[in-house]
């Protein structure tokens, strides 16, 4: 049997990944002592915190069956499974991949993306009726990251 998952458990892992979002971007700023590149990382920083409050307040929004479990799952391992993959997956803690800030903005970019693709992949794990289309909206949250790393990275 195959488990499905709700548009509350991919929530609870987009909060887990935006705090780990955040901690990647204040660590980073530890880094640089030149300001401006000190300032931006931290205005990610508070973007991944916007995130969270965002996606926490659209899982507030849920309709009960978009939150209801389909699984039989007495352990909760769905939801202990859904943070493993956040917290290896997408901003887990490793060493800084360079001292540059363009390696930095790089290694952002590559989470960026692969937060992209691993919501991709858990939409088709979320059936319509428990809520598949409200990952869209975290999808579209995320591309705007790349759109704004990318743009710095090209300065």
């Amino acid at each position: 049997m195959t488990n499905e998952f709700n548009a509350n458990d991919i929530f609870d892992i987009a909060i887990k990944i935006e705090q780990n979002g955040a901690i990647f971007y204040r660590d980073a700023a530890k880094l640089f002592e030149k300001e401006e590149h000190k300032q931006f990382l931290l205005e990610l920083a508070k973007m991944e915190d916007f995130h969270e409050t965002t996606f926490a307040n659209m899982q507030k929004d849920l309709k009960e069956e978009e939150a209801f479990s389909t699984t039989f799952d007495p352990k909760n391992e769905n939801a202990l499974y859904l943070k493993a993959l956040a917290d290896t997956r997408v901003f887990f803690e490793k060493e800084q991949p360079g001292n540059s800030f363009q390696d930095i903005l790089g290694a952002a970019i590559q989470a960026e993306k692969d937060s992209i693709a691993f919501y991709l992949g858990m939409k088709e794990m979320v059936p319509v009726k428990l809520g598949q289309s409200k990952i869209n909206d975290i999808i579209k949250e995320e591309m705007s990251h790349i759109r704004l790393l990318a743009e710095k990275l090209m300065e």
